[in-house]
């Protein structure tokens, strides 16, 4: 039962809300202090400011350069395929341009005025001859930079030596760097091993391995030496190139202070998560097998799989220092770091799931939403509610303690109860107020980890079990009624094999258990 108002309740929880913290920093951290995320919006664009172009702004890379180049005072050119994207997230923050690597006349537009220009397209997921898309799109950009008078091209590539002996996947990412430098442009490639950060293919491979298999088979080859790198370091090196001194075209090899193997990695990764795991080569494991290999258990797609296998077969380390001499300011952290790291990022990006991010709208999705992200487990529903946002928010904001959970009651108290019996918190917590909210409370086995009246409740599981888990309520006004959709999204990071024998075997009482919620909340709504 409700004792209060919707409208109430929400004015008390504004009027007494603790002011959010700073959000997590995943590359500024390391290398410099970061501007809020509200001042960067405000902050006007200066003409005078050098204007840098990111291609591939979208991609895992190119999106984590944005925010450290606004930083840094450059202003900031897009390039990508649908700018509307980006200019809904940034507003004139940065400049989206439409940019098609294979369309000259769009890569001519996006070079116009550009002083530096960051190269970061690879075709490898789209097309099948990647090698020749890839030197037919570099041979397009460099022209058009050669004619637009850019005085820098910077280009993030692979580690591994010589060139007759790599794989056709390394062959090809050393060969676009030599056909940009090639342009008369200073071209300043980086070369790179394993990439460790949340959403990396090659973070996304290990971490879905590991989780999911207490004996991994793998490639012989798979023990050839590595020098890994952690996202943040790498961002760290390309936003320095813009603004350094070079005297001409120049390789930098980069990597961590770590040499190990892709096994040494897979070990260090299940040690931070506390898994148990073995490493069995497998002498006959073809690239072709293990592609295929890695696409069952891993979001890689074959293809990607496949060349990504016969790039382990190389020797992937630093062999000279010219990256630390030329960037003193940059000292790399080690893979243990890069994975602790990683795994803050991964949880903060989970956290922030959103309906929209996963579906590519706000349109209600029937049946429920079940998929993956991430590696992560997500269970998305959402309901249409006749009240305004203020008022919905207001009603689920009630949630938990003796108010319940709007629906099958019962189950919520066993899982408390069995909670309890396994020596966890159970439900016995409840919270401290039956209408208001804040930062840091508990409600029954979660604790709410951001509260944005009357916009979003997240909460994260404190119940004993083999993962972590959050549930995300987010309130948006209705276009076509005038009242709220309200969307509930369940995330879960299952730890090893039994994690998804868990979530698995929870999936039917999902059904009437989140519904109910849903449902509860609609009629607690129809009230006012």
């Amino acid at each position: 039962m409700r004792t209060t108002a919707p409208l109430i309740v929400l004015t008390v929880c504004l009027e007494s809300r603790i002011p959010a913290g700073q959000k997590a920093q995943p590359y500024v951290q390391y290398h410099k202090s970061r501007k809020r995320e509200e001042d960067l919006m405000s902050t006007p664009t200066e003409q005078n400011r050098p204007l840098v172009l990111i291609t591939g702004a979208t991609g895992y890379i190119g999106g984590r350069l944005l925010r450290p180049l606004l930083e840094a005072g450059y202003r900031v050119r897009a390039g990508v395929r649908r700018p509307e994207i980006l200019a809904a997230r940034w507003g004139n923050t940065i400049e989206a341009a439409r940019f098609d690597a294979f369309q000259p006349e769009t890569v001519r537009a996006a070079l116009r005025d550009v002083e530096t220009a960051y190269y970061l397209v690879h075709s490898l997921r789209d097309v099948k001859d990647y090698s020749d898309a890839d030197r037919k799109a570099a041979g397009i950009f460099a022209s058009a930079a050669r004619d637009a008078g850019v005085r820098r091209i910077i280009y993030l590539g692979g580690l591994g030596e010589g060139t007759g002996g790599l794989s056709e996947h390394l062959a090809s990412r050393q060969e676009v760097g030599r056909i940009l430098a090639g342009s008369g442009v200073e071209t300043i490639e980086f070369r790179a091993s394993i990439v460790v950060g949340s959403g990396s293919t090659s973070y996304e491979m290990v971490r879905n391995l590991v989780e999911k298999l207490p004996v991994i088979p793998a490639p012989h080859w798979v023990r050839a030496p590595a020098q890994p790198i952690a996202i943040e370091d790498v961002v760290a090196y390309l936003v320095a190139a813009a603004g350094g001194k070079f005297g001409g075209s120049r390789v930098f090899q980069i990597g961590g202070p770590d040499v190990t193997t892709y096994q040494g990695i897979m070990l260090a990764y299940a040690k931070i998560r506390g898994l148990k795991r073995t490493v069995i080569p497998v002498w006959l494991l073809s690239p072709r097998l293990a592609g295929w290999f890695l696409t069952l258990f891993t979001p890689t797609q074959a293809k990607v799989g496949r060349h990504l296998a016969e790039s382990l077969r190389h020797s992937t380390t630093v062999t000279d220092d010219a990256a630390r001499t030329a960037f003193p300011d940059i000292v790399p952290m080690g893979v243990a770091e890069a994975f602790a790291r990683a795994e803050v990022n991964e949880d903060r990006e989970a956290a922030e799931t959103r309906w929209c991010d996963a579906l590519g709208s706000c349109e209600l999705a029937h049946p429920p939403l079940r998929t993956r992200r991430e590696g992560r487990l997500i269970d998305q529903r959402a309901i249409r509610v006749g009240c305004p946002p203020p008022s919905s928010f207001a009603v689920l904001s009630c949630i938990g303690g003796n108010t319940g959970w709007h629906a099958f009651d019962w189950l919520w108290g066993l899982r408390g109860f069995l909670d309890q019996l396994m020596g966890g918190v159970g439900s016995r917590r409840g919270r401290r107020d039956p209408s208001c909210l804040l930062k840091g409370e508990t409600v029954d086995f979660w604790r709410v980890v951001e509260i944005d009246p009357p916009k979003s409740l997240l909460l994260q599981a404190e119940m004993r079990m083999p993962g972590r888990g959050w549930l995300r309520y987010d309130v948006e006004r209705d276009p076509q009624t005038g009242g709220s959709v309200v969307t509930q999204t369940a995330t879960f990071d299952s730890k090893g094999l039994f994690g998804l024998l868990y979530w698995y075997a929870l999936v039917p009482f999902h059904a009437f258990v989140f519904n109910g919620v849903l449902r509860g909340i609609e009629r607690e709504c129809n009230k006012y």
